[in-house]
């Protein structure tokens, strides 16, 4: 086992910490990451969001105050507040987009060798980070015109298809974007 960098969102700072890499596991790939792509709308209120004192954020979020207090009435109040401690000091990972080479191909994966370029999605495993563990249905192999920093944008891409898709487009037919972001901007050029 050996460490390495990872981002994390900590009391409205975005920091840097060494944590332990993470390991090849059965369906999964293992990707050297080269380049993440940050975004400024979703990463951003996150890291305001984690700024906000916790009784501010329970105001808003009514819904967590309700899992912590079922929390409290199954393990107790001492054993609710070391976890809620323990998870506010460890901060929160951020990032759901990243490019990078394959160092470690899991078991059952047939398809994807080490050494290979890929772009991997997901906000449970594309982080901003070193080594990032990514299940397969979420990575894809990058063509050689491709730079890593352009492949490392795959989930904004995929985000506006999957929105121009379940708006079952047909010829003809007009459509407002409304935000016109990165997102929008590709869901413009789609449609």
């Amino acid at each position: 086992d050996f460490c390495m960098k990872q981002v994390l969102i900590k009391r409205g700072c975005a920091v840097a910490e060494n944590i332990p890499a993470p390991q090849v596991e059965p369906d999964k790939i293992l990707v050297r990451v080269a380049n993440s792509c940050i975004s400024i709308g979703t990463e951003m209120s996150g890291v305001r969001a984690s700024s906000v004192p916790l009784w501010k954020r329970a105001l808003k979020e009514r819904d967590k105050v309700k899992k912590v207090l079922d929390m409290v009435a199954e393990k107790g109040v001492a054993q609710t507040r070391e976890l809620v401690k323990g998870k506010l000091e460890t901060g929160a990972l951020v990032g759901y987009s990243a490019a990078g080479v394959v160092i470690g191909v899991g078991a059952n994966v047939r398809d994807v060798k080490v050494g290979e370029r890929v772009a991997c999605a997901g906000a449970q495993c594309a982080h901003h980070a070193e080594i990032i563990n990514v299940p397969r249905n979420l990575l894809v192999k990058i063509p050689e015109a491709v730079s890593f920093e352009e492949a490392s944008t795959v989930t904004l891409g995929s985000i506006a298809m999957q929105g121009v898709r379940r708006a079952h487009t047909t010829l003809g037919e007009c459509f407002v974007v409304i935000g016109l972001g990165v997102i929008g901007q590709f869901a413009v050029q789609m449609l």
